[in-house]
Parts: C-alpha cells; sequence; structure tokens
C-alpha cells in the first residue's frame, strides 16, 4: 500500500559534528548535555550519532543548553 503524500515521512539528520563542535566550544560533556535535557548519557550519545532521533522538544532543550541561536537551529538539526 502507498502512503499518501501527507502520510509520508521525512528523514532529518541530525549535523553531528556541528553539535559536537558546538560542545567543545563551550566545554560541556555528553553526560552534561544529557543531565540538563533530562536523559540518560547513553541516550544522548545515541541521538548525537544520529542512532536515535531528537524530539522537537528535545532538540530545543539542547539548542538552549548549546545556546544556539534560533536563526542557526535548522543547521544543526534538520541537515540531510
Amino acid at each position: 500500500m502507498l502512503k499518501s503524500e501527507a502520510q509520508k515521512e521525512v528523514r532529518t539528520v541530525l549535523n553531528t559534528d556541528r553539535i559536537k563542535a558546538r560542545m567543545d566550544e563551550l566545554h560541556i560533556t555528553q553526560a552534561q548535555l544529557a543531565r540538563e535535557i533530562g536523559v540518560a548519557a547513553p541516550t544522548i550519545c545515541q541521538k548525537i550519532n544520529n542512532i536515535r532521533p531528537f524530539s522537537l522538544d528535545e532538540a530545543e532543550r539542547v539548542a538552549t543548553v548549546l545556546e544556539i541561536p534560533d536563526n542557526e537551529f535548522g543547521g544543526y538539526f534538520f541537515s540531510r
């Protein structure tokens, strides 16, 4: 069965290199980031490495912790 256009899932991929670089700039470890956004350290590792997706709420919390400006949000969380 074919999905209608409205039902098609769009897969977006986190820009891992950019997130990790920003974490390095701010001297934030994955464990610290996980604690700040309320997930386990192994979970944040999987999300940063595109094994598990971020929810929009999680992505917004990461952006807040990493001080990512609103106009740069897409460059971190919606690369392909």
